[in-house]
């Protein structure tokens, strides 16, 4: 990787960077847009030839849908020591989203008026799970719990199929464990489609959630209008704040950990320390040596950078990048936390890797990408949720702001929005 002073960049430089996977989305909205009018139009047949043309499964109408009979043959193929291991996350996803939840009503008394807020489960979640060529157990736990937590009455999954048109048994599992109602053999782009608009099969939703690649990140974005969606969630991307007291063997295996996403991923380092950085640039080459997915990774780390600079610019920086994972590797790290604006979900310390929130925390590991954390939070209990708020008004709370709203009617021009407040005041 290469070692850049962040002063030597201007800052369109440094906006590409941050832009770059956003970009990346937006680049692939032509051709999603084609797919999704496709399965509106043509329903489940649409769906079954493009898991054929992208997926290389062949399957029938009848089994888009997976079967009781699946599920169970999966917790026979997968080992007693692992189906304890989903259970245990499950349960600290399911811990930390119920102190998430917020109340289902509660009202406080202000001079006469109760007022509150009251919030309801969505009726319906389309959760994507990633799939196909590998398997990711985590997304099902951390996309369906929420949802189940949060009240939602009916959970669909999606997710795609291998060659031979069978859904992982770990994946099967996850998503039974976590509370599944339905699940269905189909990815990408056509799935986003199917939960959308809904075919013979799929039924739509009000919502869909979940990690993607970019296709599916920019499918999400299309359908927004026709169902809501948590937010974009594309490539995965790591930034790490380091000075010179970070352990450089941790931050090169954690930045190995995001590469191996694909060559889509990002892994930034920006550290204080010029020796920090080269130390870290060195392990990577030793540890990349031996991983499983190295050609994976040496793609990904080729658009992948370390930046030397002062406290002040690399704050500055993380800030305009608005990361999906931050590390903070500093010796005062709640110090720099306070001056963090934006991230999806913030690692403090030494023995904080984001991979031990991808699984075993309970935190949500479903976060904003390409730079959506300016505006949006990871995957919670409230995304399932809305409220509405509560007024109930008595005698005394009417006489102390009646004549307050009917002058705001009377100067809008809404005589009958005054009357409707001027008549009960009267009686």
């Amino acid at each position: 990787m290469r070692i850049t002073d962040l002063s030597s960049l201007d800052i369109e430089e440094i906006r590409d960077i941050a832009r770059e996977q956003e970009e990346e989305v937006l680049d692939k909205i032509d051709p999603v847009s084609e797919i999704l009018e496709d399965v509106k139009d043509g329903g489940d047949p649409s769906l079954l030839r493009y898991t054929s043309k992208f997926d290389n499964a062949d399957l029938d109408q009848d089994s888009l849908l997976v079967g009781e009979e699946a599920v169970a043959r999966a917790y026979e193929l997968v080992p007693d020591r692992d189906i304890r291991v989903i259970r245990k996350a499950a349960e600290n996803i399911r811990s930390f989203h119920k102190y998430r939840k917020p109340s289902e009503l509660k009202l406080s008394r202000f001079d006469g008026m109760q007022l509150g807020v009251k919030a309801t489960p969505l009726e319906s979640v389309g959760a994507y799970v990633p799939g196909g060529k590998a398997a990711y157990p985590s997304s099902a736990l951390m996309t369906v719990i929420p949802a189940k937590v949060a009240g939602v009455e009916w959970i669909s999954v999606c997710t795609p199929p291998n060659q031979d048109g069978e859904i992982d048994p770990y994946t099967l599992v996850a998503c039974d464990i976590a509370g599944a109602d339905l699940i269905y053999r189909v990815g990408g782009v056509q799935a986003v489609g199917a939960l959308a608009f809904g075919t013979e099969t799929v039924a739509p939703v009000d919502k869909i959630v979940g990690p993607g690649n970019a296709y599916v990140t920019a499918a999400k974005m299309l359908v927004r209008g026709t169902t809501e969606i948590d937010f974009p969630a594309g490539p995965s991307e790591v930034l790490v704040l380091a000075d010179e007291t970070a352990n450089p063997e941790y931050i090169a295996l954690d930045m190995l950990a995001q590469a191996e996403h694909g060559p889509d991923s990002l892994s930034i380092l920006a550290t204080t320390s010029r020796e920090v950085a080269e130390e870290v640039n060195e392990q990577v080459e030793r540890f990349i040596g031996d991983r499983d997915r190295r050609e994976l990774i040496e793609k990904s780390l080729d658009k992948s950078l370390i930046l030397t600079g002062s406290h002040d610019g690399l704050i500055s920086f993380s800030n305009d990048l608005a990361p999906e994972h931050l590390e903070i590797a500093v010796q005062n790290p709640l110090e720099v936390l306070n001056e963090i604006k934006n991230a999806g979900a913030i690692f403090i310390g030494n023995y904080s890797p984001v991979a031990v929130g991808d699984y075993a925390t309970g935190c949500n590991h479903v976060l904003p990408t390409g730079g959506q954390a300016r505006v949006h939070s990871g995957l919670s209990t409230i995304d399932f949720m809305k409220t509405s708020s509560v007024q109930m008004v008595d005698r005394e709370g009417l006489n102390k702001v009646g004549d307050i709203a009917k002058r705001m009617a009377e100067i809008e021009g809404l005589e009958a929005h005054a009357y409707s407040i001027e008549k009960r005041l009267e009686d």
